[in-house]
């Protein structure tokens, strides 16, 4: 598996997080692990222009404050450059085909996935979108 540079974590979560986070580095899939609790805090750390940007993020639909799907849409607003350089893909508890289906329309989200994180979904989210 290819090794990207940063991995973002948007998850309210705290168990969620660490146990991603365990298999993210368990499978060397990052040198680096940015996790934010909340959209806001997570596109605030991705407007800093001294932020290490990263490479894929891990966004969460059910959020406090601002939501998956929120995100996405302040998320739209950001430079297009910025969002070149990243990939998202929604990691979710919900099994609604409503969620899976809106994901899968709002252009910039590359997959949809359910919870947990495993090493077989990081191997197929790697395989997918970064193969060479």
């Amino acid at each position: 598996m290819r090794q990207l540079n940063c991995i973002m974590l948007i998850d309210d979560n705290k168990i969620d997080n660490f146990f991603h986070e365990r298999v993210i580095r368990k499978n060397n899939a990052a040198h680096n692990i940015i996790i934010r609790e909340s959209g806001r805090e997570a596109l605030d750390y991705l407007t800093d222009t001294n932020s290490l940007l990263p490479d894929l993020i891990f966004l969460d639909i059910n959020m406090p404050g601002m939501n998956g799907w929120e995100f996405i849409e302040h998320y739209k607003l950001l430079n297009p450059q910025l969002q070149n350089s990243m990939i998202v893909v929604m990691l979710s508890t919900s099994d609604n085909p409503d969620d899976r289906a809106m994901a899968l329309t709002q252009g910039i989200l590359a997959d949809f996935k359910s919870k947990p994180l495993t090493k077989e979904m990081l191997d197929e989210v790697f395989n997918r979108l970064y193969s060479e």
